[in-house]
């Protein structure tokens, strides 16, 4: 079996867009990880996410990873983006479009 570190890189890598959070996007567990998915649901992206609450070993490796200490993440062609305050920051400044974008998954608003 793959190390955790492994496992992430394959899931950043499988899809554009890739937003590790809490929950689902139907059901979001915290606040934060509601927003991500607000900001990502509002430009129309198609994203895959993965629920760290459903596997321990990613939800503690993750933060090692990015070398980010918090949830959600989010992975824009394999690389990482940042968190809820950094997307609403980007997204508010028209950056986070333009990062969409240019990576192929949404046109620049």
């Amino acid at each position: 079996m793959p190390d955790a570190h492994s496992r992430i890189s394959e899931i950043v890598q499988a899809s554009p867009v890739v937003l590790f959070m809490k929950g689902t996007p139907l059901f979001p567990q915290c606040g934060f990880s509601s927003r991500a998915v607000a900001i990502l649901d509002h430009l129309g992206v198609a994203y895959e996410t993965v629920d760290v609450l459903q596997d321990m070993e990613i939800r503690q490796s993750i933060k090692s990873y990015s070398d980010w200490p918090t949830i959600p993440q989010l992975y824009v062609n394999g690389e990482f983006v940042g968190g809820s305050d950094i997307m609403m920051e980007m997204f508010e400044a028209g950056e986070l479009q333009q990062v969409l974008a240019d990576a192929g998954v949404a046109s620049p608003q």
